[in-house]
This record gives C-alpha cells, sequence and structure tokens, in this order.
C-alpha cells in the first residue's frame, strides 16, 4: 500500500515536471516568434483596427487607416483629411509607429497562416510604376519638403517626377521642372 503512494506521488512529480517543461519550451517558442516579427507584420496585423497614428521621418504625424501592403510600403487613406486622399508610404521612411494598447496586443498576436499574395512580395517600385501610368497627379513628400507633379519614370531606386502645381495635370506648358527622388528620401506620396 505504501509502495502504490509513493509511485503515485512520483507519477504526479514526474507529470508537473514535464508540464513545467513543456510550458517553458511553448514559451520560448513565442519569444521567438516575437522576436521575428518585423514592422510590416505588425502593421499588416492592425489593418482592421482602426486608424494608426503614424510618425514620418522628418517629424511629421499621419492618422492613417491601412488598406494595403506591399513588400516594402503600404497604402491608406488620410484619415484626418478633410477628403479622401490616398497614400503610399515606405516603410523605412516611418519613424514611429502609436498603436493604441489594444492595437499594440493585437499586433503581436500570431497571425492566421495565410498564403503569400503577390501584391505582399510587390515593391515600392511596383506600385509607383501604377501611378505612373495611370498619370495620377502626386504629391510627394520628402525629408527636405514637398513637390507636385506626375511620375514619369521610376527606375531601379528613384522617381523622375515632371513638376507642376496641384491640382493642374502634366502639360508641357504647365511644368516648372524635373525632379530626380531617390527612394531613400521618399517619405510619401500622396494622391486622390
Amino acid at each position: 500500500m505504501r509502495w502504490d503512494r509513493l509511485f503515485d506521488d512520483l507519477e504526479h512529480l514526474i507529470d508537473a515536471e514535464e508540464r513545467e517543461r513543456e510550458r517553458a519550451l511553448e514559451l520560448e517558442a513565442e519569444a521567438l516568434r516575437v522576436a521575428r516579427l518585423t514592422l510590416r507584420e505588425r502593421l499588416v496585423s492592425l489593418a482592421a483596427a482602426g486608424p494608426l497614428r503614424v510618425e514620418l521621418a522628418d517629424g511629421r504625424e499621419l492618422l492613417v487607416e491601412l488598406d494595403g501592403f506591399g513588400r516594402d510600403w503600404f497604402g491608406g487613406r488620410l484619415a484626418d483629411a478633410g477628403r479622401a486622399r490616398s497614400v503610399i508610404l515606405p516603410i523605412p521612411a516611418i519613424a514611429s509607429v502609436s498603436p493604441s494598447a489594444e492595437q499594440a496586443t493585437r499586433s503581436l498576436a500570431p497571425a492566421p497562416t495565410a498564403r503569400v499574395r503577390l501584391a505582399d512580395r510587390m515593391g515600392l517600385s511596383f506600385v509607383l510604376r501604377d501611378l505612373s501610368r495611370r498619370r495620377l497627379p502626386v504629391e510627394c513628400r520628402t525629408t527636405t519638403g514637398g513637390v507636385h507633379g506626375t511620375i514619369d519614370v521610376v527606375a531601379a531606386d528613384h522617381l523622375e517626377l515632371a513638376v507642376h502645381d496641384a491640382g493642374t495635370v502634366r502639360r508641357p506648358g504647365e511644368l516648372r521642372g524635373y525632379r530626380l527622388i531617390p527612394f531613400e528620401r521618399l517619405l510619401l506620396v500622396r494622391f486622390d
């Protein structure tokens, strides 16, 4: 009888140690998963969480409703604009993101396993080429200011902007010059 109790106690002790080991492994796996999260992955998980406050490298703050993502950029609508304005923001142009406590927690949750979409692999140059093809007037904000125009060319690491006044279309008589803007200096591209 005493042996039975001894073996029961040992069995419970071994079970408790096994559960503790499994819990430690789970905690370690979770810490490793979080350590591997990128800013892009956290932003993707916040797309449906409402507007997000984003500070750009020049100190400007925007309230953005996220709605599209590529490999190194995200797009959205300015939530505090008088009229709907769309923006494309290169992820390297972000100085900080200010989520609410709920949004910060939500952005750390494991994302559901989803297949990688073609849009997820598209780089900034791809989306800028689309704006160029559509000949949309844009505002390009750089680390030194903003300029209006139409994107004429998108190269490997820069774009060529035909500069003209906001609210006008690209016509030879309206052009005030050209700007070559390196992607690394581009903070946002705004368009209607």
